[in-house]
């Protein structure tokens, strides 16, 4: 029997239903019904910043993840290809839980984090990855994430320079970016792109003619 997180009997249902058809068990999830379609689905339609950014679409955490991914190879060049996959794949929980802003996270507490990283688990186990991320390449990703965060917020999301580099620290050293919100099908088309291309290099899954390793 698995161990999952425990469950209260007045919670009448407790699974989602994937567009793919799987469906995904929260509180004792398995890496069988998880789909890189279903993530790459749900991310491209979750809003960073909870939507409050400019322009026609959102700034999805399909295509802040792909940045994210980018920022990696370019602070550690030969980093190997499986953690580049895993830096693809640091929100891709939130294609069940959503983009939830950085103070809900800290009121939610040690419950929220504890469900956070179970799914974290389980999607690293289901396409190849340890289930955790070893501790340096855990600072790197977050080192990315916090860069893409100051320029979202300086181009998307109205923070003044200044505010966004007290927040988020300065960008890396010769890293230059514009952003440009894609439409979700174009976010969510690159992402999967970007996850076959990583996959393939990281030897966790065949060569797909077409697809381009890093």
């Amino acid at each position: 029997m698995r161990k999952g997180l425990p469950r209260r009997s007045a919670i009448p249902r407790a699974w989602q239903r994937m567009l793919s058809g799987r469906r995904l068990d929260l509180l004792d999830p398995s890496p069988m019904d998880v789909e890189i379609e279903d993530i790459a689905h749900g991310l491209a339609r979750v809003a960073r910043w909870n939507g409050q950014t400019i322009g026609e679409h959102a700034f999805s955490v399909a295509q802040h993840s792909v940045v994210v991914e980018e920022i990696v190879a370019h602070l550690q060049p030969d980093i190997a290809p499986r953690w580049r996959l895993a830096a693809l794949l640091h929100d891709a929980s939130e294609y069940v839980i959503g983009d939830m802003i950085s103070p809900f996270k800290a009121a939610l507490g040690y419950d929220y984090k504890l469900f956070e990283e179970r799914l974290e688990h389980v999607i690293h186990t289901r396409f190849g990855l340890p289930a955790k991320t070893p501790a340096e390449i855990k600072v790197l990703i977050k080192q990315a994430d916090r860069a893409c965060a100051f320029f979202e917020a300086t181009q998307l999301a109205g923070f003044a320079q200044d505010e966004a580099i007290e927040l988020f620290g300065a960008p890396p050293a010769g890293y230059s970016l514009h952003i440009e919100p894609e439409a979700p099908f174009a976010a969510q088309a690159r992402y999967v792109r970007r996850f076959e291309a990583l996959s393939e290099a990281a030897g966790y899954r065949p060569h797909t003619p077409g697809v381009s390793a890093p």
